[in-house]
């Protein structure tokens, strides 16, 4: 069998495994979030945090519920990581104060950017009782504010979006552990590591002696993927036999990232009494994932330069066990998500395996997006897919029976320009200050890829990286960690100013002038505005990248 027809049966397996689960997950999320009962479990969380689950909360305090609960998070981990030569199963290995700084922001805004080798820098108590919660809980956030923005389009004159608490709570305990849990047994069959040794000894062919580095990996990769994080507990991420073993793995892996946010569409659906309107947004993040896939797959498969068509691929950085095929495939899905992880080095790619990679961030990451973060984002992008339509035809715009007003409006802008404004500011100071470059390894175009692949990947909060040039600076870890936190929680602020000031209106019946929402002609011009959007904002920093690097 060819690679080409091997690939394709990977990704057809993929797909067949998704919409195999679509709908019961889509369905189980659903009962999730509007069950009136709490477990057991749940109330002692409750009471730990002295929350009210009866009591709904008016949009500014779930937002207070947010930020808060992230600022403690910030906090704690950065003083586990501190304090960690005093814990236990730390093998001697401490952390600098901007590693610390960087990794905590890193985590808790489901970033998980690594500017440091995790195997030699963090003890397996900060792997597992720090980086490894986060991924639990930071996904919940993400999940709980999508499930808020839903409500705000079924609810009618409410000042309510929910309880925060409820919502982490549930998303974490109902959903995350238990697929989390099963999925960590099955990569551990696999061969996925699950030790709390620091590592096991091994001769080496010329017959010195070597250390391979343990880790109790299965239980964070499960996690990893399934919350859409990324952060390895290997350097190689995902390219690391210890992590991803084999072609069963690696698909499990891209399995994992993809499955809450294409459900989440069903939930969607679900939540607002028609699931049309999930089928809607589906297609479109399924069209977008689609094309990039085809972008990033055809740019690797016709290399340009010498060296790459002489040996008639680029294989340069990925690995053999799963070939050009299935690189494509999980970089397309850990970039048209916000996960991050990787089983090739993105700095090995082509210019325009670089481009793809680069641009499905810049979409928003939302084909088909992060866990929650995909459903909420693609959601702003229909309600200014609506606004430009109610421009074309003289129209005050509606979607799902809630006008689209001047806050709409503004709450959706600021959520969409949030993300290019922070990246292309932090990027063009990076390239002002004196000695920044000095951290590239490479130079011209491709340097300046790697320089905006890191400044989109924390806006973003994805997380992977070119990861040919060197963040360990002061300034490349401060202003990093400030991208990602900015990147983060100006959209939800923005989302959740959204939500409620659709639930405190009126739904309105549709009329004969009402654009349905549920056509093919909706589903285009949804694409179309994401589209739109990243090219105005993002085709003159890319023309300086990887397209010249393509044209090179």
């Amino acid at each position: 069998m060819s690679s080409t027809w091997a690939g394709l049966g990977q990704a057809g397996l993929l797909l067949l495994a998704l919409v195999l689960v679509y709908r019961p997950l889509g369905d189980y999320m659903h009962r999730v979030f509007t069950s009136t009962k709490h477990w057991r479990l749940e109330k002692a969380v409750y009471k730990i945090v002295r929350a009210d689950p009866e009591a709904e909360q008016h949009w500014k305090t779930y937002a207070s519920g947010v930020l808060g609960f992230s600022f403690v998070s910030v906090l704690f981990l950065y003083l586990l990581q501190r304090i960690q030569p005093l814990l236990p199963l730390n093998f001697g290995r401490t952390v600098d104060p901007g590693i610390a700084f960087n990794t905590a922001i890193s985590f808790v805004t489901n970033t998980n950017w690594q500017s440091y080798v995790p195997e030699g820098v963090m003890g397996h108590v900060v792997q597992m009782a720090g980086l490894t919660v986060q991924n639990f809980v930071s996904a919940g956030v993400g999940l709980a504010v999508a499930i808020a923005l839903t409500r705000a389009f079924v609810r009618s004159k409410s000042d309510r979006l929910g309880n925060f608490w409820v919502d982490l709570t549930r998303g974490t305990v109902r959903v995350l552990l238990p697929i989390s849990f099963v999925f960590a047994i099955v990569l551990v069959a696999l061969g996925v590591v699950q030790s709390l040794k620091s590592g096991v000894s091994v001769l080496n062919p010329d017959g010195s002696g070597s250390t391979i580095a343990l880790a109790p990996a299965a239980s964070q990769e499960a996690i990893k993927e399934l919350g859409t994080n990324g952060g390895g507990i290997y350097n190689a991420n995902s390219a690391h036999p210890f992590e991803n073993p084999n072609s069963w793995s690696n698909l499990i892996e891209i399995f994992l990232l993809l499955v809450i946010p294409v459900s989440l569409t069903r939930t969607f659906g679900k939540l607002v009494g028609n699931t049309k309107q999930g089928y809607v947004l589906l297609s479109v993040m399924g069209v977008l994932w689609a094309g990039m896939l085809t972008v990033i797959w055809w740019g690797e498969t016709h290399a340009n330069g010498a060296a790459a068509r002489l040996a008639g691929a680029a294989m340069e950085g990925k690995e053999t066990r799963f070939g050009l095929a299935a690189s494509a495939l999980f970089a397309d899905s850990t970039t048209g998500t916000s996960t991050g992880a990787v089983n090739s080095m993105h700095d090995s790619f082509t210019g325009l395996g670089g481009f793809g990679t680069l641009l499905n961030m810049m979409f928003g990451e939302l084909s088909p997006g992060g866990v929650g973060t995909g459903l909420y984002s693609i959601l702003v992008m229909a309600i200014i897919a609506m606004f430009l339509a109610g421009l074309m035809v003289g129209r005050t715009p509606e979607y799902l029976g809630k006008k689209l007003g001047k806050r709409e409006v503004t709450c959706s802008a600021i959520a969409i320009l949030a993300m290019p404004t922070v990246l292309l500011i932090g990027a063009g100071a990076a390239l002002l200050i004196p000695g920044n470059t000095d951290a590239f390894n490479n130079p011209g175009a491709h340097g300046f890829s790697e320089l905006l692949y890191a400044y989109t990947s924390a806006s973003n909060n994805n997380g992977s990286a070119f990861a040919g040039i060197t963040v360990t600076n002061d300034w490349y870890q401060s202003t990093l960690g400030v991208c990602m936190a900015l990147g983060r929680f100006i959209p939800i602020l923005a989302v959740l100013c959204l939500a409620g000031s659709l639930a405190a209106q009126k739904k309105v019946p549709e009329t004969a002038g009402t654009l349905p929402t549920t056509s093919p002609l909706f589903a285009t011009m949804l694409g179309g505005t994401v589209v739109l959007v990243a090219a105005l904002t993002f085709i003159p920093a890319l023309a300086l990248g990887p397209i010249a690097e393509a044209l090179a």
